[in-house]
């Protein structure tokens, strides 16, 4: 239902409470979500972005409802990935006169998703659409954040940023507003979110900042299309973006593995409580990527100035799961990062070569040859590990 923001502007959007899973299966979304849609009734009536294509009738049943079908003059697609333009076909059934402002990559993408021709009309940065009352949107593309058709929207007078996916997170209210949410929970949205979304674009992120920011122009609110809007201290998350793109790291180290025996999961144990006591100002955690959130766990890495990589030795090779982490680190291309790997092995024993060449190719920085142990780790063999640990800890000080 329409919530107001101020005195021409509102959110009509969606909450949905129940999403536990995002981008197909790729994304745990803890949280829940929302589909930020906003309305902007001026001298022209104009919808920016829509919501995920389930909620298609419900969301064009309440504009309808709130009188704001008929009077819409013009729809702003800001992305065409089909949680923001999901209820568009369902518009256009009924208001198939409506033009649709995008980017001439947004025209490639909503005609590849939806196969319809409709009134598309491509802008720009530094397109305007005419609002009447004295004010404006001024449109700037976005490409790669996080697709090659992303825009935002800026709204003159009023200085709201309409940022699309640009500054969003996971998580689902009835709140809308930055400062109304528990603090905690929203950064922790806010950092995963960035980690296993923007992390590859980071490069991008960091010009396009650069970008808005050169224009010194006032935000008095960031309108997402995920989570809160930004209105205390709104560009509080622009800042953070500038810190998480430029190879972002705490004083933090991951450990991630998985085990068939518990033989390598003890080499992982012991290792941490090595790195730990060498260490004792730095934050280790350590997950089993067959039973904890890979999500949760690249997040983790994301903050981490170091990793170690683990896994037993399968028909030569390793464990799916790690095999799944490390598709997923190639493509998010963390920067800055050292790392190594260890595992153990019965007879032949390649997973510890095998990851170390993977995480070289994920762009890590590996500082070793990595540890392997024979069978279950015996006393020995875990002294070893421990030593080890304590040695990686000394390679990756700062």
């Amino acid at each position: 239902m329409k919530k107001t923001l101020n005195s021409t502007v509102s959110w009509v959007g969606k909450v949905d409470w129940d999403l536990a899973r995002f981008h197909g299966d790729e994304y745990s979304t803890h949280k829940g979500s929302s589909y930020n849609s906003y309305v902007i009734e001026e001298g022209k009536t104009v919808l920016i972005d829509t919501v995920w294509k389930p909620f298609a009738k419900e969301f064009v049943d309440n504009l309808e409802a709130e009188g704001l079908l008929a009077k819409l003059d013009a729809v702003i697609a800001q992305h065409a990935e089909v949680d923001h333009s999901g209820a568009l076909p369902e518009l256009m059934r009924r208001r198939p006169d409506l033009p649709i402002y995008c980017t001439s990559n947004g025209i490639k993408s909503l005609k590849g998703h939806y196969h319809e021709d409709w009134d598309f009309h491509p802008v720009k940065t530094g397109d305007e659409f005419e609002l009447g009352n004295g004010k404006k949107l001024v449109f700037v593309e976005a490409p790669m954040l996080h697709w090659p058709d992303s825009m935002f929207s800026y709204m003159t007078g009023d200085a709201i940023l309409f940022s699309n996916d640009a500054f969003g997170q996971h998580l689902a209210t009835e709140r809308l507003y930055n400062d109304l949410v528990d603090q905690d929970e929203l950064w922790d949205e806010c950092v995963k979110y960035y980690a296993n979304i923007l992390t590859p674009f980071s490069a991008l992120v960091k010009a396009k900042i650069e970008q808005v920011l050169s224009l010194k122009l006032p935000v008095s609110m960031i309108a997402t299309s995920h989570g809160v809007i930004w209105r205390d201290n709104p560009t509080q998350i622009v800042l953070k973006y500038m810190e998480w793109c430029q190879e972002y790291k705490e004083d933090r180290v991951t450990i991630l593995y998985d085990t068939m025996w518990e033989g390598t999961r003890a080499l992982a144990d012991t290792m941490a409580r090595a790195i730990s006591e060498a260490s004792p100002s730095t934050t280790v955690v350590s997950h089993c990527l067959s039973k904890f959130d890979k999500n949760d766990a690249l997040t983790d890495v994301f903050r981490s100035k170091a990793i170690l990589l683990g896994s037993p030795t399968i028909n030569k090779g390793i464990l799916t799961a790690i095999a799944g982490a490390v598709e997923e680190m190639k493509g998010l291309k963390f920067k800055g990062k050292k790392a190594a790997a260890f595992g153990t092995y019965g007879w032949s024993g390649e997973s510890v070569k095998l990851l170390s060449d993977a995480l070289k190719e994920s762009g890590f920085d590996v500082v070793d040859e990595g540890f392997k142990a024979l069978w279950n780790p015996d006393p020995d063999a875990l002294k070893a590990a421990y030593a080890y640990g304590k040695a990686f800890a000394e390679k990756i000080k700062d």
